[in-house]
């Protein structure tokens, strides 16, 4: 049933998931603004392999993660004026939240043998992600990727 476009009910496993070309990653867009027609947030639920996890980025919108099962590590760094600054490390596991502030330079990585899982609720959709080689390069370095795999994915089928 949809209500002004967007399709009300569905199954999570009607959606399907796909890598993007990331080892280890498993990505589901449940409710998404390329997708669904969403105008202020996206949810999406990813699965990390061990040792895997998202690259060193930043993105102009606020981030939530809800941890659902394995454990991990957050870092995090302190906002620095012309590169990412100290880097803050965090522990995580099932039913830990992560609250990502707008431009905080970030990277989730796997650290058990076991699958890393988690939702995580973006707003002002579609992500435009700034990818950082490392935590100690200069803001002006990060490499813009807009649209996003799984929106470009969408758009271009």
């Amino acid at each position: 049933c949809f209500v002004s476009g967007i399709l009300v009910v569905r199954n999570l496993s009607d959606i399907p998931q796909d890598s993007y070309g990331r080892p280890g990653l498993s990505h589901m867009t449940v409710a998404g603004a390329v997708h669904h027609g969403m105008k202020e947030l996206e949810v999406w639920l990813q699965t990390f392999a061990p040792g895997s996890g998202t690259p060193i980025h930043r993105h102009d919108c606020e981030e939530i993660f809800l941890v659902l099962k394995g454990k991990g590590t957050l870092f995090l760094a302190e906002p620095g004026l012309e590169y990412p600054g100290e880097v803050l490390q965090f522990h995580i596991s099932g039913n830990s939240t992560m609250t990502i502030p707008v431009n905080s330079v970030h990277q989730i990585i796997n650290t058990s043998n076991e699958d890393l899982q988690f939702y995580v609720i973006i707003s002002r959709p579609p992500i435009r992600v700034f990818v950082y080689r490392s935590f100690l390069v200069p803001h002006t370095e990060a490499v813009t990727h807009f649209p996003y795999p799984w929106d470009l994915k969408t758009l271009t089928s």
